[in-house]
């Protein structure tokens, strides 16, 4: 089957991923101005058996592979009280063999029928979540009516509330629109700071982790209440945590990197706070803890580990309070102000006290 999908299919296919998907989409917002962000409204749960096998028999005609694939999709599905459900269409979502079905139909539903009928249209889809490049915003509209006749023929529906239309605004492209930013795979496209190869500061249409994902991550950090595993050392921290800091790191920091400062400061928080209950001497200095783990972290970078093994050991450095590293300057010489003038010669002397006279120039 490998052979005949098409070339911006992305979703489970050995040799591509997520990033490629998302790494074409950056560079074609690019050169197009608007983008048709399509949702298919509970897409395993909606296909039709009959268009399903109708699509696997123009790929086999092995009697057997067909009879499997009918019993898949016609067995009934268990419910957690042990009662069976009988289903006359959709796949499980998550089922061994749903990718592969999935794929199978919407490459005859949709990857070939965009080709057929908007050739000038490219496409990054990946499972049912679509991301289609066009021109022109009424190029948009027409392609979002012809999609949404056409998945409406294929027994789909086209989700009225997630679809929608973007500008993709950036420096040069400056007109006003409603929507200007898009969800695709877990990174929010939207115009963004950027510095360009000369150091020049532009406004460009880049991914970055999306809002939802960064606070997916951030309540898994909490989850993990490593501020009070203070039983533990740092190495064994680092065992039990660092696999999925790496795959965050791995798949978040391709693009726009800076944006994942934000979501780590809390794992940079609890560190201190783990630091300050595990030994007696940092306990009552946060400023002595985050500094225990800024060098550590610098010894960790000089015995030449990765950069994912420095995350964990806290890396923020807009930490509120703390200094800068480095020997501290020493502190400015105390000014001592001098003692007033002596009265002038002939004048009286000043009877009783004041603050301002020392007492060599009061008068007895």
């Amino acid at each position: 089957m490998e052979p005949h999908f098409h070339d911006d299919s992305y979703g489970y296919r050995p040799g591509k991923s997520a990033l490629d998907a998302v790494g074409v989409a950056r560079q074609r917002c690019w050169r197009h101005a608007w983008v048709l962000d399509l949702d298919i409204k509970a897409f395993f749960d909606s296909i039709e058996t009959n268009l399903l096998m109708r699509a696997g028999r123009k790929h086999t005609d092995c009697p057997w592979v067909l009879l499997y694939i009918e019993r898949w999709l016609k067995a009934p599905a268990e419910l957690e009280d042990g009662t069976l459900l009988a289903r006359d269409k959709g796949t499980p979502q998550g089922g061994v063999i749903s990718p592969l079905l999935a794929n199978i139909f919407l490459h005859h539903v949709f990857d070939a029928w965009m080709d057929r009928e908007y050739p000038g249209c490219p496409f990054e889809r990946y499972a049912d979540d679509v991301v289609i490049h066009c021109s022109s915003h009424e190029q948009a509209l027409a392609v979002k009516a012809a999609v949404e006749a056409r998945l409406r023929r294929c027994k789909l529906e086209m989700h009225p509330d997630k679809t929608q239309i973007v500008y993709c605004r950036d420096g040069t492209r400056r007109q006003d629109y409603p929507h200007i930013q898009f969800d695709f795979l877990s990174y929010t496209f939207r115009p963004r700071s950027a510095k360009g190869r000369k150091g020049v500061i532009f406004t460009g249409f880049l991914p970055a982790i999306s809002m939802k994902a960064a606070r997916a991550v951030v309540m898994e950090i909490r989850e993990w209440e490593l501020h009070r595993k203070s039983d533990k050392e740092l190495a064994e921290l680092s065992r039990l945590f660092n696999p999925s800091i790496r795959g965050w790191i791995a798949y978040y920091g391709r693009f726009y990197p800076s944006a994942l400062q934000r979501i780590f400061k809390p794992l940079d928080r609890r560190l201190v706070r783990w630091a300050q209950g595990k030994y007696k001497r940092l306990r009552h200095s946060r400023y002595q803890a985050w500094q225990w783990l800024r060098r550590l972290a610098a010894s960790t970078s000089r015995r030449g580990s990765s950069r994912t093994a420095r995350r964990c050991v806290a890396r923020s450095r807009r930490w509120p309070s703390a200094r800068p590293a480095g020997p501290r300057r020493p502190p400015p010489a105390r000014r001592v102000p001098a003692p007033p003038p002596l009265p002038p010669a002939g004048s009286r002397a000043v009877s009783g006290w004041h603050p301002d006279y020392p007492s060599r120039y009061r008068s007895s």
